[in-house]
This record gives structure tokens, sequence and C-alpha cells, in this order.
């Protein structure tokens, strides 16, 4: 696939890259995307949550009333998950949710994702990026010009670029990654990926 290179005014520099075919034009394999996807938000979870059971209340563990013979149904201590302030009958406690995910499947899935975006026309090349000092404007005047300010965007570049990533910062809508570490999940969470133009090589190699 074949695409222009933009200039930061919205206008076409007369350049054009090739996407590789084998990255950007492969058939998507929708059931990998969803083990990807569901391995990602699996392993952003803190798992802190906790809660206690019976076991771990403090309180008296005297019998409140005979078993028997009152008519009401039977409990034990004030602890009872019964009574308010009592202990939780299986609450969560802290566990891991991560799971392992073969790197194969992985990169199926990130390939699916480009995919996705080059068949329906989401992905912008944009020529490189380089601020002399970090500004917000600098930024949402190239979003404005390439007509993407209300829409999710991930920008992908080369490498690390402290005052590009700090003139997104408060962009909502708009989200940063290195070439290298491009994700299903970001990739399909925006709805349009500007992709600087030496950032291509960077993920042909990631496949390699």
């Amino acid at each position: 696939m074949e695409l222009t290179v933009y200039n930061k005014e919205g206008k076409t520099t007369g350049r054009t890259v090739v996407l590789d075919d084998a990255i950007f034009g492969i058939e998507p394999n929708d059931h990998a995307i969803y083990l990807d996807v569901k391995n990602i938000m699996a392993n952003r979870r803190q798992g802190t949550h906790s809660s206690k059971e019976r076991s771990m209340i403090s309180g008296s563990t005297r019998k409140l009333k005979k078993q028997k013979g009152s008519g009401a149904a039977r409990f034990g201590d004030i602890k009872s998950p019964l009574f308010r302030g009592g202990g939780r009958v299986f609450g969560p406690q802290p566990r891991d949710y991560s799971f392992k995910l073969n790197k194969k499947v992985k990169s199926l899935a990130r390939k699916s994702a480009l995919t996705y975006k080059a068949l329906n026309n989401q992905i912008i090349v944009l020529e490189d990026l380089n601020f002399d000092t970090p500004k917000t404007k600098n930024f949402k005047n190239i979003l404005q010009n390439l007509e993407l300010n209300s829409k999710k965007t991930l920008l992908i570049l080369p490498e690390t670029n402290a005052n590009v990533v700090l003139s997104t910062r408060n962009l909502r809508e708009v989200g940063v990654l290195n070439a290298a570490s491009i994700n299903t999940y970001d990739i399909l969470n925006a709805n349009t990926m500007l992709i600087c133009e030496s950032s291509i090589p960077g993920i042909d190699e990631m496949f390699a």
C-alpha cells in the first residue's frame, strides 16, 4: 500500500511511502485480536481489590441465641454475613489477572489491527516532528490542519521525543507511542493513526 506523506500544514509533501503488505495487508484474525486485547487489559489490572471475610472481622465469637426454637434463621456470632458490619461471603481478594500469550499470537494480532486501519483509510503518514519547546498549541494546530480535532488520534514516533510528548500530554484524545511499543489495544482504540515518516522502518523491524 502506498500512502502520501503530509507536512505540519496538512499539505502533501510530494513524497510517498510504501507500507509492507506483510504487515498492513494480511488476512485479519479477529480471534487473535480478542486474545491480545484481553491479555493487555488483564495485565493492566492492579488486582488490589480486597474484602474481609468473617474470620478477618474483629468481634466476639459468642453465640447470640440458641440454635433452635426461636422460629428464626440460625446464625452464630456477630461476625456473620447476615449482619451489618459482618464478613463478606466469597468477597474479592488480591490476585494477579495477567496471563501468558504466545509471541506469534501477539504479532498476528498487531498485524491484524494495522491491516484494519489500512483497509479503513485510518492511517496518515506525517513528516517527522521536532518541536524546539513543548507547546500544546503547536500540536493542536497540526491536528486542525489534518482535520483530526475531534478524533481519537494515536501518534507513532520513531523514538521518544520529550517536547512532542509534553505537547500532547494535555490533549485527552491524543495518545503517543514509540514504533517499538505499538500494541493492539491502542491501535484499535484510536480513530486515526498518525505515523511519523521515520517510524515506518521501526515498525517493519519490529515484525522482522
